[in-house]
């Protein structure tokens, strides 16, 4: 039990930081702050500036040796049980706000003082949140991740720590974080209705799950009160081109760019919205302006990737898809479309590492229409990749599991039955043609003429 532990070494536990402890062991628990100093001039020296009016938090980040001086010295919460018993009755008999000194050969010379829970509460909670949107605009999806997850701990009540914390699982690129994200950013909402960029990462993450009339709800509602928004109205715009609007979305969009021609992200929905439209030099002006930002989106190149590609350019098409793979490894679509222009180059062998990078052994997708959609495809185009290699019990494979994703696969029934044909399974060929010209892909005629034959035979 902890009273029983040796007082050296819970005199040890008081130089640590204390993690967050549970419910039920806070009413045990005391919050402090805390300034260590190595010489007794240094102590007086101190003690004299915080009798003066010095500020705590100030004097600790300048002075203190304590591993919790770049925060102020905030401590806690700390369990009584845990600090050596010739400090304890002196902290549980000390008011509020109070300062204690003392000398200890583990601590050198220390100042405690002893803090309210809520108003340490709050101090952490504010520290937490600062270097988690510190963290957020760095870059450090770990770090901010572990600093706003300690600041909803604080106070599940924060309406911007759920939302900052939304943002850190954002910024993890991840399937698996997404359905994190799109919890924290509701709950975030749920306290906090007017918090706009809540319902702006709610509605992207809308978008990436393939429901625009979601995304669209949460953009008018956040539009309602602030109308001007870039971002917003951009977004919106997308929404609509995904709900069969596109020539509203390109009006969106172009309003968007009267009042900051800079967006770039507004240059790629337009573009977007142009190909809709069939306005294709438009939408390649937009979309190559939009590529020349700062600030890459991987969809972006997926998309301009295509255009080239679907007109020939497959140099172009390379150089874009790797791009879109460098800024997210982790997304399985960038490998798929570099594997099949590698495939339309006849590099086979490249194509298949990098359809193997799309869906590694082990990756979870979610279970949504449009990640039910991606498998079959990666599945679709190993089996092409295999076919051409003239592996066709692997071909036969692949578009087996492509059609298990897909039920009415027209293009991999078509393809499963000149891979069967080329196996000698006639009878399994037939079935798979037939099926293949009910889905409106059928085969070649003249390999149709010979399956029928061989099952004659």
């Amino acid at each position: 039990m902890a009273s029983l532990l040796p007082i050296r070494f819970a005199l040890f536990l008081l130089l640590l930081p204390c993690a967050i402890v549970s419910a039920g062991q806070r009413d045990a628990s005391i919050f402090l702050q805390i300034i260590t100093l190595k010489t007794q001039p240094e102590l007086e020296q101190v003690m004299g500036l915080l009798r003066s009016g010095g500020q705590f938090d100030e004097l600790a980040r300048k002075y203190s040796t304590h591993a919790t001086a770049a925060g102020g010295g905030y401590w806690g919460p700390v369990r009584l049980a845990e600090l050596a018993g010739e400090i304890r009755p002196q902290i549980e008999r000390a008011e509020q706000g109070a300062l204690i000194h003392f000398f200890h050969t583990s601590l050198g010379y220390t100042i405690l003082r002893k803090l309210a829970p809520a108003v340490a509460r709050q101090a952490l909670l504010e520290q937490a949140l600062q270097r988690g949107a510190a963290s957020l605009q760095r870059g450090e999806k770990d770090l901010a991740r572990a600093e706003l997850k300690k600041a909803v701990a604080l106070d599940p009540n924060s309406a911007a720590a759920h939302q900052m914390l939304g943002q850190a699982y954002l910024l993890q690129n991840t399937y698996e974080a997404m359905g994190e994200a799109k919890s924290e950013l509701v709950q975030a909402l749920a306290l906090d209705p007017s918090l706009i960029w809540s319902r702006f990462y709610l509605a992207r993450i809308y978008l990436d799950l393939g429901q625009p009339r979601k995304a669209k709800e949460q953009l008018e509602a956040a539009l309602s009160t602030r109308p001007h928004i870039p971002h917003l109205l951009s977004l919106l715009g997308e929404a609509n081109r995904q709900l069969g609007n596109p020539a509203l979305a390109a009006e969106q969009n172009r309003r968007v760019l009267e009042i900051d021609p800079s967006f770039f992200a507004a240059r790629y929905y337009l573009g977007l919205a142009y190909l809709e439209l069939k306005r294709e030099d438009e939408a390649i002006r937009e979309l190559e302006a939009a590529a020349k930002s700062n600030q890459p989106i991987p969809d972006l190149y997926l998309t301009l990737g295509s255009v080239y590609s679907q007109k020939g350019d497959l140099e172009r098409a390379v150089s874009l898809y790797q791009k879109a793979v460098a800024v997210a490894p982790d997304r399985a679509e960038g490998h798929l479309k570099l594997g099949q222009v590698y495939r339309r180059k006849r590099l086979l062998a490249q194509a298949l590492e990098e359809l193997r990078l799309a869906m590694p052994e082990g990756r979870q997708f979610l279970s949504t229409p449009y990640y039910q959609q991606l498998q079959a495809e990666i599945f679709f185009e190993r089996g092409l990749t295999y076919q051409e290699q003239g592996v066709f019990a692997q071909a036969v494979e692949n578009y087996t599991k492509a059609i298990e994703f897909k039920e009415n696969y027209g293009e991999a029934y078509r393809q499963l039955a000149e891979a069967l044909f080329h196996q000698g399974e006639y009878t399994r060929a037939l079935v798979n043609a037939l099926k293949a010209e009910e889905l409106k892909h059928p085969v070649e005629p003249s390999l149709r003429e010979k399956i029928k034959g061989k099952v004659k035979q």
